[in-house]
């Protein structure tokens, strides 16, 4: 017994120390010296409390490849699935159910066109060469280090990253803007299949004279759903950060406390493990930037300096048309196009599967753009969808772009540089010491012909889908130093210099108009604290305009005395989803449950689905509440003409129910903070039970559906989980941009164990800030460790 209890000793030993010594060899290296190829001089790289490197070069390129090769320490995973999302390589490391996630990414052209884009781009051009450099950092570091725990979970064979990596997963990005595949298939189904009148809601004009009804068959209806939910369901299970909305304002110095401008900003982004930013500050004599980076980008998407500051919002233009193609009896590879048949192209690609026979697809592609219907293989019916996106039809300099944005430092140079951001479409928010405030929506935008509404399927053969050119960027909106003192910057629809229409998926306008309500008080002098409580303001006004019209129908759905408090307490609500708000969750509840009693009888259960995922369903429900006449109130199948109360009191009680059956029976334990939290997954915790070990939370959570602190969850049954959100909460004021105060949504490194893998995950659930160092001295005073990263002696 003695001698097995030794031997069992021992063998547990040896597992102990071989599981931490693996788990040791996969951390970052944040202390002491290494070796680079290819670095003129040393550099050095101080860590502060936070994991953030802090980066001090003599010249530019060991600036980017010293980036390079820390960014891979701390996120390399992130990188490698990420472009493999982005290329349709995910099936070759997780299997058959990612085929269909790759047929679609394929389809959309993004991996083609990155890697036609790579071989003519100017490699001799400064941006190309900072790209260049940060790219062998990170080849580098990969070479040299063993994998990440999840290349070895997943079986990942390592191979070097490209610049065709970097755009495409820039294109990746735009594609998790773009709200036209999961918007105007719906639209254009309720326009053609049930009505002038059942469109009304969405405040879109009627185009009766559209042929698009007519060409397509039940057949056609069923792929443009299902490619609609293809496109949601590849973005909602990757377990990978996509863009969604934004806050950003800036304040001019008459306004500010401190006589400065300040400069406010959080990108609303799916929230997940890793976050999205990078945070790193970049020197080198001449040039100084603290800034957030994606993957794959050496240059930053936000950023500040003592000089100059900017943030970033989506511009939400829509950039995307889904187009009918109309084919040629004769022959189906060939469409109708300026008066004459054309042919399609094709290319053939095979997608490798784990653990199966690759699959083989072919890519079909009309002037107009790719055939979407690819992306559904053999299953696809017979008329051809063709997509218009402005990211493959433009030049789209984006990375000179932001390259001249990480060093503009005055109104001319910012100006400039964002001219260079074509897709996808981008508000930028910007602010310099000097005084000026400015913000440019930057975007090709096109030229449709006259009274086509590019929110519905177009015509390819009638010629509405053509495109005569583009607007010249003064066109687009844009303001700098107006005499109110400040811009704001948040998704709602914008103006135009000269008046034109710009087609979009706007957000509400709520959030927007709250911050601008906040913004325009005079008496008010912002600062670094008061900006926080704007930041973190967890109201709206949105409940009230939709239950005002309601009032009436409300009270009379009410039971008994206990139903009639809450209707009260409801209609006096004042919006604010604070965690001990109990109307919060009342009132998420009934808006699901009046969308499912007043839309989900005339829509089929796939196209309502995608319904509850659009942005236009927001908008739509304020003037449903509004108009009592709506057909939708109306039930379909049933022999009973249903009121507007009727169906009201059919979504109270339902709305009860529910809440009582998940719940329990009293009222007051429903609190919001109960029933809505945040969880941030990580691509690997979407399987039980590694969510246990790689994702992090559930926390409850503050905010709501476009509040300014807007922790956002689809609309649904309780309980909700928390979708997207500030990425990051940044405040600079630039009487002292060293002061600068910001936030991690979970951490900045993804290597799992590290201690930086989730420091910050429930301080920023708190609503706390941390310093963003800047200057010498407060860096080598917060430094913790510091790595020197020398030249190699080749």
């Amino acid at each position: 017994m003695k001698r097995t209890l030794t031997a069992l000793a021992v063998i547990v030993a040896a597992t102990a120390g071989g599981a931490y010594w693996y788990i040791d060899s996969k951390q970052p290296q944040r202390a002491g010296e290494l070796q680079l190829s290819a670095l003129q001089a040393a550099v050095t790289v101080d860590y502060d409390e936070r994991g953030v490197p802090h980066i001090q070069a003599q010249n530019e390129a060991d600036m980017y490849r010293a980036l390079g090769y820390v960014h891979a320490q701390d996120r390399l995973f992130q990188m490698e699935i990420l472009r493999r999302l982005a290329r349709g390589e995910l099936a070759e490391i997780l299997g058959s159910k990612l085929v269909d996630t790759d047929r679609l990414f394929r389809t959309l052209g993004i991996r083609e066109h990155a890697d036609r884009y790579a071989a003519k781009m100017d490699m001799s051009a400064t941006a190309s060469k900072a790209l260049q450099a940060y790219l062998d950092g990170i080849n580098q570091y990969q070479a040299n280090h063993p994998a990440p725990i999840e290349f070895d979970v997943l079986g990942i064979d390592k191979r070097p990253f490209t610049t065709a990596d970097t755009l495409s997963v820039a294109g990746y990005m735009a594609y998790s803007f773009a709200a036209a595949f999961r918007t105007e298939p719906v639209l254009t189904h309720i326009r053609d299949q049930l009505g002038a009148d059942y469109l009304k809601v969405f405040d879109l004009d009627w185009h009766p004279q559209g042929v698009v009804g007519q060409q397509l068959a039940a057949g056609d209806w069923q792929d443009l759903n299902a490619i609609a939910e293809l496109s949601l369901a590849a973005l909602e299970e990757a377990g990978l950060p996509q863009f969604e909305g934004s806050n950003a304002w800036a304040v001019s110095g008459s306004r500010t406390a401190s006589g400065k401008p300040l400069l406010a900003g959080d990108p609303h982004i799916r929230f997940a493990v890793p976050s999205v930013w990078y945070e790193a500050n970049l020197s080198y004599p001449g040039f100084s930037l603290y800034g957030h980076h994606q993957a794959l980008n050496p240059v930053a998407s936000l950023g500040h300096n003592n000089e100059f500051a900017w943030s970033i919002t989506m511009f939400q233009n829509d950039d995307l048309d889904l187009i009918a193609e109309k084919t040629n009896p004769d022959n189906p590879n060939q469409v109708w196009y300026r008066g004459q048949w054309v042919d399609l192209q094709s290319r053939e690609e095979q997608i490798s599967v784990k653990d199966a026979e690759p699959v083989s697809l072919t890519i079909r592609r009309s002037p107009h753009g790719p055939i979407i219907n690819s992306a559904l293989g053999e299953t696809a019916g017979s008329t051809p969808i063709a997509m218009w996106w402005a990211f493959l039809e433009t030049d789209n300099p984006i990375l000179d772009g932001f390259y001249q944005l990480n060093r503009a430092n005055s109104l001319d140079t910012a100006r400039a540089a964002v001219e260079n951001i074509e897709s996808p479409g981008l508000n930028i928010v910007w602010a310099n010491a000097s005084g000026d405030i400015g913000w440019w929506a930057a975007a090709k935008l096109p030229r449709r012909p006259a009274g086509v509404n590019p929110s519905f399927i177009l015509d390819g053969a009638s010629g509405e889908a053509e495109k005569d050119g583009y607007f010249p960027f003064s066109a687009n909106p844009q303001e700098e130093n107006p005499a109110r003192g400040y811009i704001v910057s948040a998704n709602y629809q914008p103006v135009s210099p000269t008046g034109m229409a710009i087609p979009g998926y706007y957000n509400l306008p709520d959030r927007g108009q709250r911050l601008n309500q906040r913004l325009s008080d005079n008496s008010v002098k912002w600062d670094l604290n008061n900006s926080q409580a704007l930041q973190l303001e967890p109201g709206t006004g949105y409940p009230q305009r939709l239950l005002t019209p309601l009032a009436a129908d409300l009270r009379a759905a009410a039971g008994d005395a206990e139903e009639q408090a809450l209707v009260e307490q409801l209609l006096g609500w004042d919006g604010q989803h604070t965690l001990d708000a109990t109307a919060a969750t009342l009132f998420n509840q009934l808006v699901y449950q009046l969308t499912v009693e007043a839309m989900a009888d005339e829509l089929s259960e796939a196209f309502f689905a995608t319904l509850l995922q659009t942005r236009v369903l927001d908008s739509a429900l304020p003037r449903l509440a509004s108009d009592a006449t709506s057909p939708w109130w109306d039930k379909r199948g049933s022999d009973a003409v249903e009121s507007r109360a009727d169906t009201v009191k059919a979504a109270w009680q339902a709305s009860l129910a529910h809440l009582r059956s998940t719940l329990g029976n009293d009222a007051s334990t429903w609190a919001w903070g109960n029933v809505h939290t945040l969880t941030h997954s990580h691509p690997l915790g979407q399987q039980k039970p590694l969510d246990t070990l790689f994702n992090v939370g559930p926390f409850a959570a503050p905010g709501g559906h476009e509040t300014p602190n807007n922790l956002s969850q689809p609309i649904g049954p309780a309980p909700w989980s928390v979708v997207y959100g500030p990425s990051t909460r940044r405040l600079i004021d630039m009487a002292d941009a060293s002061s600068a105060l910001g936030i991690n949504p979970v951490g900045q490194s993804g290597v799992l164990f590290d201690k930086h893998y989730k420091d910050q995950a429930e301080r920023y659930m708190r609503g706390e800030y941390v310093p963003m160092h800047l200057d010498l001295d407060a860096i080598k005073a917060n430094s913790r460790s510091q790595l020197v990263l020398q030249p190699r002696a080749d």
